[in-house]
């Protein structure tokens, strides 16, 4: 099964590969330009009634603290930019590494292919809401980064929601970073790639974390399920950043952006707090819930199971709505779902048809179609009405369970599967066995 940053190797040691041929220039503008029936390639706009500002917090400076990039109702501004959608070449850097392919010509494919794109939102815009903001926190997949997943992030912002999109430290994500001081020894990483430490504050050196794989003969099992667990105290410690930052605490944000954190002060309703994730991050969505009872509940988009126990099932008492890809789905991740059918609690599964794993981050958004289905980030359907399609679903349910005074409710039916392009629960078969 290939996970969020499994596609990206496949497509990207592809890349590389045309990219030592004399055809190089035109497989690459092909590729970045899609064929000629292709739509317009970029990460769709929201349809929500605010406009959406972003900004990144990190507190502390270890790698102990919480990283998020939040987004916000914000006020219209001609003054702010919208931020690059891959914050720092490092990140390619990280991919490439964990790609085992050289860092010069994938910083010129990362770059070629997507150094121009930009996440529809406007950076550290002043926040302006007229009512307090539900919260949700979001969980990225194996692989992915803070703002991979800006096309639901952005939505659920425009809809009135302030999302804090965590960057795990877990070293599931391609690569992240934190600060250390400049008079303590820089940490041992000895068994992955290391970049240089760059001064970015007075007094520290920022270090970046790569994604950790697998040692030869390794079980994937213990590594996976440490990892979620750390996921979710992430995905808890993040909550408790914006629950310091609603009620006035004074916080430090080390990497000194611009926008003004104290205006959201008494902006949250954290009575109404969600958890969504996508695969690893839908895995991530159960632990968190398990862990934390300030989660109402969750939305585990595509969710991978594999890393979970057993025995967290019956404890998870909160709502939760899976929302599925066509392709991805197997007999044994469905049945470890069906775990969690309970008749007193709302359980929901839909699968939205013509999708692939790849259909919920960014990059379904970026690639022409002949290459995106190639390389797998495209399934059948039209990307924009698949996450069209999860976006409406979510905000039903999100209404439903963290009792909004809005009009999602005009979605219900999707949360059942009713509409030509659902499937009601799922299209996987289950056999009695892998019940």
């Amino acid at each position: 099964m290939y996970f969020n940053g499994e596609f990206v190797q496949i497509a990207v040691k592809t890349i590389y590969n045309w990219a030592k041929t004399e055809q190089w220039r035109y497989t690459l503008g092909f590729f970045a330009m899609g064929s000629s029936c292709s739509n317009h390639l970029g990460i769709p706009p929201p349809k929500g009634p605010n406009h959406v500002g972003c900004t990144d917090f990190m507190m502390d400076h270890t790698a102990q603290g919480s990283f998020f990039r939040l987004y916000y109702p914000c006020q219209e501004t001609e003054k702010a930019e919208k931020p690059d959608w891959v914050p720092n070449m490092e990140y390619f850097y990280g991919l490439a590494d964990f790609m085992k392919i050289n860092r010069t010509w994938s910083e010129k494919i990362f770059e070629y292919l997507f150094g121009s794109y930009k996440i529809p939102a406007y950076m550290d815009a002043p926040f302006k809401s007229s009512e307090k903001c539900p919260v949700v926190i979001f969980s990225h997949g194996l692989g992915a980064f803070r703002t991979l997943y800006s096309a639901i992030c952005v939505e659920l912002a425009s809809q009135g929601f302030i999302v804090a999109s965590v960057e795990h430290r877990d070293e599931s994500a391609s690569a992240t970073f934190y600060y250390h001081e400049k008079t303590e020894p820089g940490p041992t990483q000895e068994s992955r790639p290391k970049s240089p430490s760059a001064s970015d504050r007075d007094g520290l050196l920022r270090e970046w974390m790569y994604y950790r794989a697998l040692k030869h003969g390794e079980s994937e099992f213990p590594l996976r399920n440490k990892q979620v667990k750390q996921r979710a105290d992430e995905c808890i410690l993040a909550l408790d950043k914006l629950t310091q930052m609603n009620s006035g605490v004074a916080v430090q944000n080390v990497l000194q952006t611009p926008f003004d954190y104290t205006t959201l002060e008494n902006s949250m309703d954290l009575c109404r707090t969600a958890v969504i994730g996508h695969s690893f991050g839908g895995a991530t969505v159960i632990e968190s819930l398990c862990k934390e009872v300030k989660f109402k509940c969750g939305v585990a988009l595509d969710a991978w199971m594999v890393p979970l126990d057993d025995e967290i099932f019956p404890r998870v008492k909160q709502p939760i709505f899976f929302i599925n890809s066509e392709k991805f789905q197997w007999a044994g991740n469905i049945s470890r779902m069906k775990k969690l059918d309970c008749t007193v609690i709302d359980r929901k599964m839909i699968t939205i048809r013509g999708t692939v794993h790849q259909s919920f981050p960014d990059f379904t958004f970026l690639t022409g179609n002949w290459i995106g289905k190639l390389m797998k980030l495209k399934g059948e359907i039209d990307p924009e009405l698949a996450i069209d399609l999860s976006n409406k679903a979510t905000l039903a349910f999100l209404q439903r369970h963290l009792r909004l005074e809005k009009d999602f409710n005009q979605w219900d039916p999707l949360i059942d599967g009713q509409d030509e392009n659902l499937i009601p629960g799922t299209n996987v078969i289950l056999l009695q066995s892998s019940m």
